[in-house]
């Protein structure tokens, strides 16, 4: 049996990544990703973007039913929890689901912790000097790009005066 090695950020899903190599011909320049989906048995081709973007590696406490999503793919319901990692997509550290109520909330206390930690290097990372300035910055430009594509959009379609022309007020 093959197993995964990554699953898909929002689909959830098994994935084997096979290789990845240089795009030749019209793709030249990019690196693609060849992959196995598990599920349906189907092989396919991505970019390397594309690859880190929607994918990530499969963690060894991830739970084997649902990828680590958390959500009952198998029944096809995105409603309902998991029923091997009752909702929390991971799972005991020897790959077991949770045989009680007790084990679940170590899991869950471990994933608590995993997060107080990355926001605890946040913090730490926002505190640097220019960091903050940075960040403003950056959301700035793209409120500014953002209300630029805005207004091109308008400006491009059709509206409702003489021939298609916009009313600008004059």
């Amino acid at each position: 049996m093959t197993y995964p090695t990554h699953t898909h950020r929002t689909l959830a899903g098994g994935y084997l990544e096979i290789q990845q190599y240089q795009g030749t011909g019209p793709l030249a320049g990019q690196w693609l990703v060849a992959y196995t989906d598990l599920i349906k048995g189907v092989d396919s081709v991505t970019t390397q973007e594309d690859w880190t973007t929607h994918w990530r590696k499969l963690r060894p406490d991830d739970c084997s039913v649902c990828y680590g999503t958390g959500r009952d793919h198998i029944k096809g319901n995105n409603d309902k929890p998991c029923g091997g990692c009752y909702g929390l997509g991971r799972v005991c550290n020897d790959g077991q689901a949770p045989a009680d109520m007790w084990a679940l909330s170590d899991i869950a206390w471990d994933m608590i912790q995993q997060l107080q930690n990355e926001v605890d290097e946040m913090r730490e990372a926002i505190e640097l000097p220019g960091v903050l300035d940075l960040i403003k910055r950056e959301r700035q430009q793209r409120i500014d790009e953002s209300v630029a594509r805005q207004e091109q959009e308008w400006r491009a379609k059709q509206g409702h005066g003489p021939g298609g022309q916009r009313y600008t007020g004059d």
